[in-house]
């Protein structure tokens, strides 16, 4: 099932998606929901609550006064540490629950006010952040729910302010406007994007370019490409090497929109069976077929690799994984820095990519044009290195 993450800053219209999502059929855990639950008269999380608090935060019938509780907490950063040590790991339990009660061509849309606060966007296939000018904010929360103007600034304070949100965000859907706005944005990102992309999953399906755009420099690229990694990781294991590689990594080349991605393993055997299986659950499938990269100089044997790619539509990534110091490995890297670092080379490469784009806009074609370009490439590479004492 694909899997989206949903949050937004309090007062943002998140509510608003998550229901528009619901009736476009997805299967929506609201975590808000959840944390009602969790500390309802009888649980275990209530009683954690008041042996924590004490028994201020109990309303005469015995359920948790949430105004109390929010007095004591929302001002005093420890405070609100203790309550989320009690609630979010019954949350997270409960939602997964939910989530794996669901039918397998799903799309799940997870709910969660402080999916970001709490670090949990590696954990989706998608992150979607609702966002809203700020004052539209504190109007809709003073007219709405009630709140004097310094309680819902505290309220919005104590949240993960909007830069930290985009840079978590695979989507923003801005709600500054009309709900019919807000709804068609959501409609057109179910039907464009999530519906395919869980199909895409679940046939274990890579998204492919098959015509050659170059981009103008995109300088959210580093950002994207962290996300990317982070997923990456969740699904492998922290400590896993990955590097931004490829056109996408040198700052102010126009390219491809396309990221690359490098994943380095101590064999490449390591990269079959289970490796293969967590990339694919997690949104990157492998290309069919056998993949390799050139032999460089030129005549050698040539360079094994895995190519793995992305099941989203809207974000194509090319996942190279290679041996720890193999040479494709090591060239991939070497390019990269020395591109970096030399802008007459990085000019060059851009008026090969363009002459080339413009009479081969075909992927293949493409590439293979190119190969003459990268061999005397590989040679100033090794010089600079030599050089520089580049290391990678």
């Amino acid at each position: 099932m694909l899997r989206v993450g949903l949050t937004g800053g309090i007062g943002s219209g998140k509510s608003a998606v998550a229901a528009r999502f619901a009736r476009l059929g997805a299967v929506v855990v609201d975590s808000d929901r959840i944390a009602r639950e969790v500390v309802a008269p009888g649980s275990g999380g209530l009683a954690e609550i008041v042996a924590t608090f004490g028994t201020g935060v109990l309303a005469p019938d015995g359920s948790l006064d949430r105004p109390a509780l929010g007095a004591l907490v929302f001002g005093d950063q420890a405070a609100r540490r203790r309550l989320e040590a009690i609630t979010h790991p019954r949350v997270r339990a409960r939602s997964a629950e939910l989530a794996a009660a669901a039918p397998p061509d799903a799309v799940v849309v997870n709910d969660v006010p402080l999916l970001v606060e709490v670090g949990l966007a590696p954990t989706y296939h998608l992150v979607v952040v609702v966002q809203t000018a700020p004052e539209i904010r504190l109007a809709r929360l003073e007219r709405d729910r009630g709140m004097s103007r310094a309680e819902a600034e505290r309220r919005i304070a104590a949240q993960a302010d909007d830069a930290r949100r985009r840079a978590a965000a695979d989507v923003v859907l801005t709600n500054d406007a009309t709900l019919d706005d807000l709804h068609a944005s959501v409609d057109a990102l179910w039907h464009e994007r999530l519906l395919p992309y869980e199909e895409n999953v679940r046939e274990q399906r890579v998204v492919r370019t098959r015509r050659v755009r170059l981009a103008d420099p995109d300088p959210t690229w580093p950002q994207q490409y962290e996300r990317l990694a982070a997923r990456i990781r969740h699904a492998l294991t922290p400590d896993v090497r990955i590097d931004h590689i490829g056109s996408t990594s040198v700052p102010g080349l126009p390219a491809k929109d396309v990221i690359d991605v490098q994943l380095t393993v101590s064999s490449l055997d390591d990269a079959d069976g289970v490796l293969a299986e967590r990339l694919a659950d997690a949104g990157f499938p492998r290309f069919p077929g056998q993949w390799w990269d050139s032999p460089r100089p030129p005549g050698g044997e040539s360079w094994p690799k895995r190519l793995h790619g992305s099941s989203d539509p809207g974000r194509p990534v090319h996942l190279h994984v290679r041996e720890a110091g193999s040479p494709g490995w090591r060239y991939a890297l070497l390019m990269r820095d020395h591109l970096r670092a030399d802008p007459e080379q990085r000019a060059a490469y851009l008026a090969m990519k363009r002459a080339v784009a413009a009479t081969t806009p075909d992927n293949v074609g493409y590439a293979l044009a190119k190969e003459p370009w990268f061999d005397e490439e590989q040679v100033h590479a090794e010089e600079w290195a030599a050089r520089t004492g580049w290391r990678p």
